[in-house]
């Protein structure tokens, strides 16, 4: 009696080839990625969750030398400043961290922290700078930014002064920069509030929309019906209609509308070009 042929084996669900990526037998960095994306096609991540998981895989390709403040744009303070002028630059700046250097840029001799100069001007001490000063740390511009980033944590450092191969100052790293290469931009209390102008219309007929543009917003200036409770932006509304985060050259048609992605990157998508469709 003959024996039935085997069976082919059955497709592997999405879960199975999710879990197979995962568990150390995946063969590239691409192939997670790519089932992390669909996963969020299928609505297992958020578009913010996948933007996340990517920047911390990216992160471990960049180093210091990526994403440093460069020389020519440090804000740093001559160690025999007074107490005055050093609150000067601190209120012009905004910044919460200062290199301190001595008579040569290229000797820093510590960081000063905005919050130490305001406990000597309450306590009205003396008017020298460096009994206020934390200690520095010294980073190549080589250093990966994964390494970087556990170093912070563990000196509790929130910036590092990066020296290039001479051993002269290139710039300065800080832990926020890092963050912001996984997380995205981090706005503080000092940065300048904007209203950008998300909707620009162009002189060929077309508009350049902000990923960020409200869909009440577009359906205000168009005129168009898009349902506002289901997504808060335009961006937000087409990825979930393109199923995956699309990427600059990418087009849809939707509502009338023809949306080409014209900026963004593999973690989100920034800007369309919209023409409107003749009816």
């Amino acid at each position: 009696m003959s024996e039935d042929p085997p069976s082919s084996p059955a497709p592997r669900s999405w879960f199975g080839r999710l879990t197979h990526a995962l568990s150390g037998e995946v063969s590239s960095r691409e192939e997670l990625i790519e089932e992390l994306r669909l996963a969020q096609a299928n609505g297992l991540l958020s578009n913010d969750t996948l933007s996340m998981i990517e920047g911390a895989i990216k992160v471990t390709d960049l180093t210091v030398g990526d994403i440093m403040v460069p020389r020519s744009e440090m804000v740093s303070i001559a160690a025999d400043s007074s107490l005055g002028s050093v609150l000067e630059i601190v209120i012009e700046s905004g910044h919460s961290r200062f290199p301190v250097h001595g008579a040569d840029r290229d000797e820093i001799v510590g960081i000063l922290l905005a919050k130490d100069l305001l406990r000597c001007f309450a306590e009205k001490g003396s008017d020298d700078i460096r009994r206020l000063l934390r200690p520095v740390a010294l980073i190549p511009e080589a250093k990966r930014l994964n390494i970087l980033l556990k170093e912070f944590r563990l000196s509790h450092h929130h910036m590092a002064i990066v020296v290039d191969e001479y051993g002269g100052v290139g710039g300065l790293v800080t832990i926020e920069d890092v963050l912001e290469q996984i997380v995205g931009d981090i706005d503080d209390e000092h940065d300048e509030e904007e209203t950008p102008n998300l909707i620009q219309p162009q002189t060929d007929g077309r508009f350049l929309v902000n990923a960020m543009a409200s869909v009440e917003n577009f359906n205000d200036r168009f005129e168009s019906r898009f349902p506002v409770e289901d997504y808060d932006t335009i961006g937000a509304m087409l990825t979930a209609e393109f199923g995956h985060i699309p990427q600059p050259g990418e087009e849809i048609k939707l509502g009338g509308f023809l949306f080409r992605v014209s900026k963004g990157d593999s973690r989100r998508v920034q800007q369309f070009a919209v023409r409107i469709q003749e009816a």
